[in-house]
């Protein structure tokens, strides 16, 4: 795995506990974690072997398999593309890249290789999420004419918040819109089966200076779309609304039917305004889990995710989502940055 800090730590806690959980069908060995600043004492901590400091020696070696890509973004497709090269199945956490033009690179150099190349959009991974995925391809809300997604966060609200990297355009690429942004794209690409074919956006950077330098991101977006399925949407991603910590929400309004879903009670999914407690064996996942009722959290997202990225390679198929998809959020990302930084009453997202 290479980095080590928020989203490091998070899939240590999977790699570590996934085969405790599920009967895989092979074992994770963490062999090694790679970091410029990585300690002995960290590793042992997060539960690695060993250490190394230089990623480009890490994706040749012999005895890896598979790199885990936990970095900046600036660093996923220079990372991925050395890997896929060398044989490694690759997971890189999302989005998938900083702009469009990497992305394809990236999901260009997973299409004939040998190996597995997943991106971790780890909110598919919500049993509650899965089940809806499935109450939607069954047509148990008819055909979806909206959806509304909003991800929304605080910890920039104040203006004294420190700088670090997710501010930098160089090195995240946007600020919301890429960060917590992707996975509402993702969530409702997933959920309707359609991709996002147009949008029209405006973002704002309410603070451009904070202790340790210029934010050159986004701190808040909100956009329309229209879905290749007919649908009309509305996104809304901030790192700057107060009181909220980590809410996430999506709506699906159908002519049958609704589906709506709150990560801050993710065990549960209201199906057309009724609550439904997603706990049973036969939801997705929980058969390996706890008794009816006896919720799941957040990190059984990530731990999900390494139990279908080891199944996949194990089976020899690309567990979703691809690469191909990944590339497919970057599309949209980069049709909102376009569309919000000219003020265009309309943008088509890419083609390619």
């Amino acid at each position: 795995m290479i980095g080590h800090a928020f989203m490091g730590a998070a899939h240590s806690h999977a790699w570590r506990t996934a085969a405790h959980v599920f009967d895989l069908p092979l074992r994770p060995v963490m062999a090694v974690l790679c970091g410029r600043s990585v300690t002995s004492a960290t590793a042992e901590r997060l539960g690695w072997k060993t250490v190394a400091s230089d990623w480009q020696d890490v994706v040749t070696r012999d005895d890896i398999d598979l790199v885990d890509i936990c970095v900046p973004g600036y660093l996923h497709e220079p990372i991925a593309v050395a890997a896929l090269g060398a044989g490694k199945h690759v997971l890189s956490e999302k989005p998938l890249a900083n702009t469009l033009a990497e992305a394809s690179r990236m999901a260009a150099a997973a299409g004939p290789a040998d190996a597995t190349a997943m991106v971790g959009f780890n909110y598919r991974r919500v049993p509650a999420i899965v089940r809806a995925r499935t109450l939607v391809a069954s047509g148990r809300i008819g055909d979806v004419r909206e959806v509304r997604a909003s991800y929304l966060q605080d910890w920039l609200a104040g203006p004294s918040a420190p700088w670090t990297w997710r501010m930098s355009a160089d090195q995240a690429g946007s600020g919301a819109l890429g960060d917590i942004g992707s996975h509402i794209i993702d969530l409702a690409q997933y959920l309707t089966g359609s991709l996002v074919s147009g949008v029209s956006a405006i973002s704002e950077t309410f603070t451009k200076e904070r202790p340790g330098g210029t934010v050159s991101v986004d701190d808040a977006v909100a956009f329309t779309a229209r879905l290749s399925g007919g649908a009309l949407a509305t996104f809304e991603a901030s790192r700057v609304a107060t009181g909220r910590k980590n809410g996430l929400s999506i709506e699906l309004y159908g002519t049958e039917g609704s589906l709506a879903f709150d990560l801050e009670r993710l065990n549960e999914l209201r199906v057309s305004g009724q609550r439904v407690l997603v706990t049973e064996p036969d939801d997705p996942y929980l058969d390996a889990w706890w008794p009816p009722g006896h919720v799941l959290g957040w990190d059984a997202t990530f731990v999900h995710q390494v139990r279908d990225l080891v199944t996949g390679i194990a089976d020899g198929t690309d567990p979703a989502p691809t690469f191909a998809d990944g590339l497919a959020v970057q599309r949209v990302l980069d049709a909102v940055a376009r569309s919000a930084s000219n003020e265009a009453v309309w943008t088509a997202t890419a083609t390619s």
